[in-house]
């Protein structure tokens, strides 16, 4: 392995980021008004004071005050916006068309994962498209440039929440790792980077991934063979999505779709969105606080997707998903015909009731990593020869491990069996020793 190149660029910050910065400037001062607002009405009302016709909102000219604050920041804001608009072009004339360097892309990524749906809604331009990349570059299915290098074995690497496409190239100690890369030089895949707005309900992603897929197929330069899926985090949900959402649609893409190798998948959620939908519950239990519950509710849609592992519309549309209820997903089994696996990490050095409920990777527990559920509707049907458990190691460390890599070797060189909504098979090839490392 080789080591990392030390990066330096300047940040390569783009003109028309002004713009968005000046839009969430708007939005944050805007919303801070209502808050302060609502404070403000809680304790006129203890004193039994009426607020206005909507709950929150002062009356007479306390109201006018706040109504003041916010139009003239949101006039402030628009005139910005002109002003931004006109100088754009002339200050992106000056701009050399490099892509933006890793410290900015782990920004918008970070930005995305934490209010991509808001970013979309609002029209910022620092929502993030949903692109397949090769070499670093977007494939442009209308103008695809030469790919010599294809061949007929495509291997997709997803990325999780908050992260990006770059974010696959990690590091241990000195030498750099890439799991993707490794991969295409030993198994002779061509490796292809998804890059999505995380921000947004894993299923919205799903739909749009099962799409790009089918153009992937139609426009791929050599004859296509088979695809494999290597999947981080939030990523695993998302391409479980884009398969049912393919198959409804009578796709022809899952037709070659071979594995998918899950990495920290949060198969049934993650306990750091259950406590924020906690923090919903408390911050909305008092006057006082029920203001601020508005803090706790600029998470995005994707984030609380994670509190139990939404992959399915039905998960999500037609509840209020701030609101404190049960787990009601509609049992999603792993894609049939494909063979699944599941990498489960946790930061113990051995497995134990309270290291596998309460520690996990730091983020995923290992119960919802490795697909098991309490209700045997939910469990996810990993052969016991396709899971794998990394001791002493975190969440994001999965991406920098060299064990990860070689387990992941170790699977698809020796072709387990597929999965399928019958009892698991056997595999006649035992899997290589958890690594304690």
């Amino acid at each position: 392995m080789k080591k990392l190149p030390q990066d330096k660029s300047s940040g390569h910050w783009r003109a028309s980021d002004l713009r968005a910065v000046a839009q969430l400037a708007t939005q944050a001062t805007t919303a801070v008004a209502h808050i302060a607002e609502g404070v403000h009405q809680s304790v006129w009302a203890s004193m039994g004071v009426h607020g206005g016709k909507d709950a929150g909102q002062t009356r007479g000219i306390t109201r006018f005050v706040y109504q003041a604050v916010r139009g003239i920041t949101q006039r402030l804001g628009d005139g910005a916006q002109t002003v931004l608009d006109k100088l754009t072009p002339l200050l992106e004339s000056t701009e050399q068309a490099a892509p933006g360097s890793p410290q900015r892309e782990a920004v918008l990524a970070a930005l995305n994962g934490v209010m991509g749906d808001r970013l979309l809604d609002g029209g910022n331009p620092l929502a993030t498209p949903m692109t397949l990349r090769y070499q670093g570059a977007v494939l442009d299915w209308q103008a695809l440039a030469p790919m010599p290098d294809a061949s007929g074995k495509v291997l997709l690497l997803i990325h999780g929440l908050c992260m990006n496409d770059l974010q696959w190239q990690a590091q241990h100690g000195a030498q750099a790792v890439n799991h993707g890369t490794t991969l295409a030089s030993e198994l002779g895949y061509t490796p292809v980077y998804l890059r999505y707005n995380s921000g947004l309900h894993t299923s919205q992603n799903g739909h749009e991934l099962a799409q790009q897929l089918e153009q992937l197929v139609t426009h791929w330069p050599a004859p296509l063979q088979e695809i494999t899926v290597l999947a981080h985090s939030m990523g695993g949900l998302l391409i479980r999505s884009a398969v049912h959402a393919a198959r409804q649609a009578g796709l022809r893409w899952p037709e070659r779709l071979k594995t998918i190798v899950f990495l920290g998948t949060p198969h049934h959620g993650a306990p750091l969105e259950r406590a924020g939908n906690w923090a919903d519950v408390i911050l909305g239990s008092t006057p006082y606080t029920r203001p601020f519950a508005r803090l706790a509710q600029l998470r995005s849609a994707g984030i609380t997707d994670l509190r139990y592992g939404h992959v399915l519309d039905s998960d999500w549309q037609g509840h209020e998903r701030f609101r404190r209820k049960p787990d009601s997903r509609a049992p999603l089994p792993l894609p049939e015909g494909v063979a699944c696996y599941a990498v489960a990490a946790t930061t113990a050095a051995k497995r134990s009731l309270l290291a596998d409920r309460l520690l996990g990777d730091g983020l995923v527990p290992l119960h919802s990593a490795l697909g098991q559920h309490d209700d045997d509707r939910r469990t996810l049907a990993f052969p016991k020869t396709a899971q794998w458990i990394a001791y002493r190691t975190s969440h994001m460390a999965l991406l920098s491990s060299p064990a990860v890599t070689r387990q992941i070797l170790h699977w698809l060189s020796s072709r387990p069996p597929l999965s399928s909504s019958r009892p698991p098979l056997s595999s006649s090839q035992p899997p290589l020793s958890s690594s304690r490392t």
